[in-house]
């Protein structure tokens, strides 16, 4: 497959997960804020998936957080370390991502999903699976990402 074609595949398999959150709120105008909230884990997954690291970093709280492969790092870390080889991953393996349950308190929420990759045409399907679990805070701007961890295990 392409490069073009996988990141439309990884878009379009975001998009296509978009209806599908899954909301437990408090207090009026909450079901549009968990689909704001959701909306910006599929804004997010877009970005790294088009290469776009201006469009995910823009996401991300200035105090943001990321925790994988063992490591806590801050945004500033992220964007010179993990965040080149998220893209690169994001790209290169479309991805099945389950329905985004997103909870939200006050000012606070988090979105939990699930993913997949997705077989290519001819290759194996991915051996893991991965947990995404982000945290957001509310600002003027709107939802900012305040912290991610993502977590993989083998499938059996």
């Amino acid at each position: 497959m392409h490069k073009l074609g996988a990141v439309a595949a990884v878009v379009a398999a975001v998009v296509a997960a978009a209806p599908r959150a899954y909301a437990q709120h408090e207090g009026h105008g909450a079901m549009a804020d968990s689909a704001a909230v959701a909306q910006v884990v599929i804004r997010y997954h877009a970005a790294l998936a088009a290469g776009d690291s201006a469009a995910a970093l823009a996401l991300l709280s200035d105090d943001a957080l990321i925790l994988e492969s063992g490591g806590i790092e801050t945004r500033a870390e992220y964007r010179a370390h993990h965040l080149p080889a998220d893209m690169r991953a994001a790209q290169s393996r479309p991805a099945q991502r389950s329905p985004i349950r997103v909870t939200i308190r006050g000012d606070v929420a988090w979105a939990a999903s699930t993913s997949t990759p997705v077989a290519e045409s001819g290759s194996q399907p991915g051996s893991s699976s991965s947990a995404e679990l982000m945290v957001m805070v509310k600002t003027a701007q709107g939802w900012r990402i305040a912290a991610i961890h993502w977590s993989s295990r083998r499938r059996s």
